[in-house]
């Protein structure tokens, strides 16, 4: 019989369900906490807002913010200085994937010490970490679920992942309305990052089950909602719908791993400083296409997923209209449609192959790669 381990945090979903982060950290005993957050979340309104119920509860706090769309080493570094020098013994991070991964790191340093590069990939760290407590305000990284953190190596410019059951945090919380204030543009980067981390979870090789499900609700989710969450900033039930697809595609992806396009938009953001959805979404149909031949029959329940009548097709026949999908999809919501629009350079492509090759989400994919096949697959996405 197989075994199979599902790991995820306390999850509190729901309108309004932001106002119960400061108690959340009183239950898990924190007195003074460190709010992780950055300038769009601040512009929005949303800090404001966690700011207050910390006042409620009764919590100190010291709030940091000095955080980039790709974060960075010395991001983090930052961070844990502000940390340790306020004397915090807990953390929340609010945002997208940018705050909560800086959140996250901040935690590593806070209590194991060192620099953030000695933690990249699996397992690496030895101490436990502070109470987290997690805000997500994008449906797309799902690393308010994860055992992921991904930042930048500055000096070798590359995004190293850090993959750890300490890195799922105490308290996820999700609230679909920090959703509205969203642009189309981000909206739409964020949502294709929700349907790649569904469908490399579905494909993945530690797939299972467990895992199966939640890919599946997300990837249909995706299919049905992010159309109309671009379209329009207050249609609620899209929001909704999509921060559950974000939600669940974060429990697939932190528990199957993900894979080839991960590790290739990873090595781009490394170099670039990009929207990590708009470079999925450009990679994601390249990759369909290499791993089709690994398993013909996942990437057929993938365009049932999608919504598709594939009757009388075949497995092959099935998946290749999932790929045409996920372009029609891409194009449908304005998403850039190729690495040269939005600044990738061909001369870093096999530099960039070499570093994907190496990456810990490439271990999971379900097609043997080579750093040529990966290069040809940049190059046919350029």
């Amino acid at each position: 019989m197989n075994i199979h381990k599902f790991m995820m945090p306390e999850i509190i979903f729901g309108n309004g369900s932001i106002q119960q982060v400061g108690e959340s950290c009183l239950r898990l005993g924190a007195t003074n906490v460190l709010i992780v957050s950055d300038p769009g979340v601040i512009a929005a309104g949303w800090l404001d807002v966690v700011i207050q119920s910390c006042k409620q509860a009764g919590l100190k706090y010291t709030t940091f913010s000095d955080i980039t769309i790709n974060p960075k080493d010395e991001e983090v570094e930052k961070g844990c200085r502000v940390y340790m020098e306020h004397e915090c013994d807990s953390i929340i991070g609010v945002g997208g994937g940018s705050s909560i991964d800086v959140a996250k790191a901040i935690a590593i340093l806070a209590t194991n010490g060192g620099q953030i590069q000695s933690y990249e990939g699996v397992d690496k760290i030895h101490h436990p970490l502070p109470p987290q407590v997690m805000v997500a305000t994008t449906a797309g990284s799902g690393s308010e679920v994860s055992q992921f953190s991904v930042i930048v190596d500055t000096k070798k410019q590359k995004k190293m992942t850090i993959i750890s059951r300490s890195l799922i945090p105490d308290i996820a919380i999700i609230d679909p309305e920090t959703l509205v204030t969203k642009s189309a543009e981000l909206t739409g980067a964020t949502g294709m990052d929700v349907l790649t981390h569904g469908i490399e979870a579905y494909v993945s090789l530690a797939a299972t089950p467990l895992t199966d499900v939640q890919a599946k609700n997300a990837i249909s989710l995706v299919a049905e909602y992010l159309r109309p969450s671009v379209a329009s900033k207050m249609n609620r039930e899209a929001k909704t719908n999509m921060a559950m697809a974000s939600l669940q595609s974060g429990l697939a992806f932190s528990n199957a791993i993900l894979g080839a396009v991960h590790a290739m938009s990873h090595a781009v953001g490394g170099k670039y400083n990009l929207l990590h959805g708009d470079v999925n979404s450009i990679l994601l149909p390249h990759v369909m296409e290499y791993n089709l031949l690994a398993n013909p029959k996942k990437f057929a329940d993938i365009a049932l997923f999608l919504g598709m009548d594939i009757r009388g097709m075949s497995h092959m026949e099935a998946g290749r209209r999932a790929i045409e999908y996920v372009k029609q999809l891409t194009a449908d919501i304005g998403a850039p449609q190729r690495l040269s629009s939005i600044g990738v350079e061909e001369e870093e492509m096999k530099k960039m192959s070499l570093m994907a090759l190496h990456d810990a989400c490439m271990i999971t994919n379900p097609r043997d790669v080579t750093a040529e096949d990966i290069e040809e697959i940049f190059r046919r996405a350029w």
